[in-house]
C-alpha cells in the first residue's frame, strides 16, 4: 500500500461518487488527448482509461509509477518527472488537462500551463477550494488578486462542485473544489509575460495605491486608468489597458 508523501503534497481520492462526478465533468471522448497531472493511485486515471484511446499522465513519485505500471494498461502512457519541467510540445494537441493538483504547487502549475495556452483545449482540476475561489473572484473582493486576473484574462473559470475532506485519504484540513477552465475564444491579450509583470507589481503591496505599486513602469500621465485606486478595484479590462499603456512606453 502506498503511503501518502508529505513532500509531494499527496492526498488520495477514495470517494467513488466524487470520482464519478469528476469523470462526468470531464466528459471524455474517445479521441481526446488527455493529460493527467499527478495521477496518484489512479483514482481518476482508471475510470478514464475506459473512455479514451490513450491517456498521458505525469507523475513525480517513482513508487506510484511502479504501481501504475503494474496495471499494464496498453493505453496508459506514463511520464516520470516534474510537470513544471514537462514539455507539452511532446504531446498531440489540443490537450485536455486534468488533475488533482497538490496545494503547494497549484499556482505554479497554472502559470506554467498558461504559457502553453495555444496547445490547450480545456482544463479540469481539483484544487483547494480557496484557490478556486480566488481564481473566480470578482474585482472589489478581498480575495481578488493576481491569480483571478491571470486566469480570467484567458479562461472562463467555473467552480463546478465542492469536495469534502473525507473524500480523501489522508483527509486534508481544507475543502477542495473542482474547477473547469475553458479558454476564451478571444483571449483579451496575447502578451502573457507583460500582463503578468504589471499584475504582479500592481498586487505587490495590496494596501498601497497603483500609483505607488506601478511607479517603476507607469505614471498617471501615461494612462487613463485612475492610479489612486488599489489594484483590487480594477476589472480585467482595466489591467489589459494598463498593460497596453505600459507597452506604449517602449
Amino acid at each position: 500500500m502506498h503511503k501518502a508523501r508529505k513532500c509531494f503534497g499527496q492526498n488520495f481520492l477514495i470517494d467513488n461518487r466524487i470520482i464519478d462526478r469528476i469523470v462526468a465533468t470531464i466528459a471524455p471522448k474517445h479521441d481526446d488527448n488527455l493529460l493527467e497531472i499527478g495521477p496518484g493511485q489512479g483514482a481518476i486515471t482508471l475510470p478514464l482509461l475506459d473512455y479514451v484511446e490513450q491517456l498521458n499522465v505525469i507523475e513525480i513519485d517513482r513508487n506510484l509509477i511502479s504501481m501504475l505500471e503494474s496495471l499494464k494498461h496498453p493505453n496508459l502512457i506514463i511520464h516520470q518527472g516534474d510537470v513544471l519541467k514537462f514539455d507539452l510540445n511532446t504531446l498531440p494537441a489540443p490537450i485536455r488537462v486534468i488533475g488533482n493538483l497538490p496545494y503547494n504547487i497549484s499556482s505554479s502549475v497554472l502559470f506554467h500551463l498558461l504559457e502553453n495556452l495555444d496547445k490547450i483545449k480545456d482544463m479540469t482540476f481539483m484544487l483547494q477550494k480557496e484557490v478556486v475561489e480566488r481564481m473566480a473572484a470578482n474585482n472589489g473582493s478581498k480575495i481578488y488578486g493576481r491569480l483571478s486576473v491571470m486566469m480570467q484574462t484567458f479562461f472562463d473559470v467555473q467552480m463546478i462542485f465542492i469536495v469534502p475532506p473525507e473524500s480523501f485519504n489522508p483527509a486534508p484540513r481544507v475543502e477542495s473544489a473542482i474547477v473547469h477552465l475553458n479558454p476564451l475564444t478571444q483571449a483579451k491579450t496575447k502578451d502573457i509575460k507583460v500582463l503578468e509583470k504589471v499584475v504582479k507589481l500592481a498586487f505587490s503591496q495590496r494596501r498601497k495605491t497603483l500609483r505607488n505599486c506601478l511607479k517603476s513602469i507607469l505614471t498617471q500621465e501615461q494612462t487613463d486608468i485612475d492610479l489612486s485606486q488599489r489594484a483590487e478595484m480594477l476589472t480585467i479590462d482595466d489591467f489589459i489597458t494598463l498593460t497596453q499603456d505600459h507597452e506604449k512606453q517602449h
